[in-house]
Formats: C-alpha cells, structure tokens, sequence
C-alpha cells in the first residue's frame, strides 16, 4: 500500500506556511505524495464544500513542490473541463519538468453545476470536454507538431508547437464513482482514484477495473476524510487491511482538522497508523 495525504489548502488551517510545512512533514515521515482539491467558486450556501476559502489547486502544488524534493504531487480531482486544455498541457508539463517528474493528475468532469455556470461552461457539455481535454493533454505531451480538432472545447491545431513536452507519461488517475467515470478510467487513464467511499462499496468497482485493466501499473486508489485526533485508530487500521485486501494499492487520507497545528498533528498520527497496519 502506497499512502498520500492533503495538503492544508482549505479553510482556517490553510496559508502559505502551513502549507508549506504540511509538504515538508510529508516528505520527512515518508509519505508517497501530497494532494490539493479543485473548486474555484462555491455556492454561499452550499453544503458541500465545507468552506469556500480554498486555494488554486496547481498554484498550491507548486508552492508545495518548491519546498519538496521526493514526494509525489497530485490533484484530487482536477476538474478538467472547469479549463482550457492547451493552458492546463502546458501547466501541468511545466509543473512536473520543474517539480522532477513528480506529478499525479486525478481528473474528472466535475459536480457543482453553479460553479460551471459562473464559469459559463455548460454543465451538460462537461463528460465530452474531459474526454477532449484527456485527448488534447496527451497530445501536446506526447507530439511536435500538434494536429487536433477540438471540436468540444473549441480550438483548432494545425502544425502547433506546445513544447516543452514532458519528459515522461504523466499519469492520469480517472476520479468518479459512477459507470461512465469507471468506463473512462478503463478506456484512458491510468489508475482510478475513488473519492470518499465506503470500503463496502468498492468490490464490484474493482473487479470491473481488474477485468478490464489487469496490470499493475493501472493504481487503485482512494481519498478518505478521517479524524486521527478523534477517531478509533484500531478500527481505521482494519479498515486500511480491507480497502488493501479489495486491492487498493494507494490510499490519501484528508484530516479533519480546522487549525494547522492540529492539522500537522493528525498528518503525524495518520502515517504512524500506516506503520503499525
């Protein structure tokens, strides 16, 4: 089992220092990467997110990586149509070149319908944008030049140049729990990264993936919302025994917590958990 954990991007816990220090604890534990999350707008009433105070998730990942040598970055989820794709290529490239190589894309069409339309993208348009934005991202990774019809997220290339490529096949870990976010995860992805399920919920998911995208390289992996400070650790270690016996080989774990020291204290029990699993 390979174990991630969030970063402080969000709410009273977050801030340039404590963001910092939460990579840096990471990578001194011994962590296998960092995360961020990816809303840019959020209803004044919603639920869900629990706080609209959230950083940009690729700022925040650079910030992180700038502070870092070794650990993994990845983003859970980056909402791919939420963007224009040959400015999310040459982001994301630029990142993992500068950061060494060290990026993970959790992508996904998205949720929040009125942040699509502050954005003034539709809604209903937002499973064949991620699709062409997959597409477009691999292009501009991979040719020189590029030759691609955007025909969902407009644009038109023809011998375009969008260097520099990265050094590398990025890993694109599909997000989403339903049938057509598991059908893109077999079709173009690689891995699937389940967010805030239930260890219950996962064997038939898993077993249509293994099915189809048998080997290894294809990462299942889970984020979990859990509380170190409060929570019963016997119980989140059989828990991490189940997720691992179901065949997730990757688990990121978001603390709870709402202040940055508390924040940093969960991130230190959560890994000595993992130790003792």
């Amino acid at each position: 089992m390979r174990y991630g954990i969030h970063l402080p991007q969000f709410g009273q816990a977050s801030g340039p220092d404590s963001v910092r220090q939460a990579a840096i604890q990471a990578e001194d534990l011994g962590y296998d990467d960092i995360w961020v999350s990816d809303h840019l707008a959020v209803p004044k009433d919603a639920q869900y997110p629990p706080t609209a105070y959230i950083h940009e998730p690729l700022i925040t990942l650079t910030w992180a990586a700038a502070a870092t040598k070794r650990v993994g970055l990845g983003t859970s989820i980056l909402v791919l149509p939420m963007r224009r794709p040959l400015v999310l290529a040459k982001m994301l490239s630029s990142l993992d070149i500068m950061s060494g190589e060290r990026l993970i894309v959790g992508a996904a069409s998205g949720w929040l319908k009125e942040e699509f339309d502050a954005l003034g993208v539709p809604f209903n348009e937002r499973g064949k944008r991620t699709d062409e934005t997959i597409a477009l991202l691999r292009a501009c990774w991979t040719e020189d030049p590029v030759n691609f019809e955007a025909k969902a997220t407009g644009g038109n290339f023809v011998n375009m140049r969008a260097n520099p490529r990265p050094n590398r096949h990025i890993p694109i870990w599909i997000g989403g729990m339903s049938n057509v976010a598991l059908d893109r995860a077999i079709a173009v992805g690689d891995g699937w990264h389940a967010s805030g399920s239930n260890k219950d919920d996962l064997g038939a998911s898993i077993a249509r993936l293994r099915a189809a995208r048998p080997e290894k390289e294809f990462t299942i992996s889970t984020r979990e919302h859990w509380d170190a400070l409060e929570g019963d650790v016997e119980d989140m270690k059989r828990q991490i025994a189940k997720f691992e016996e179901q065949g997730v080989q990757h688990m990121m774990f978001q603390p709870r917590q709402r202040y940055a020291d508390d924040w940093l204290r969960s991130v230190e029990l959560l890994w000595e958990m993992t130790q003792g699993v």
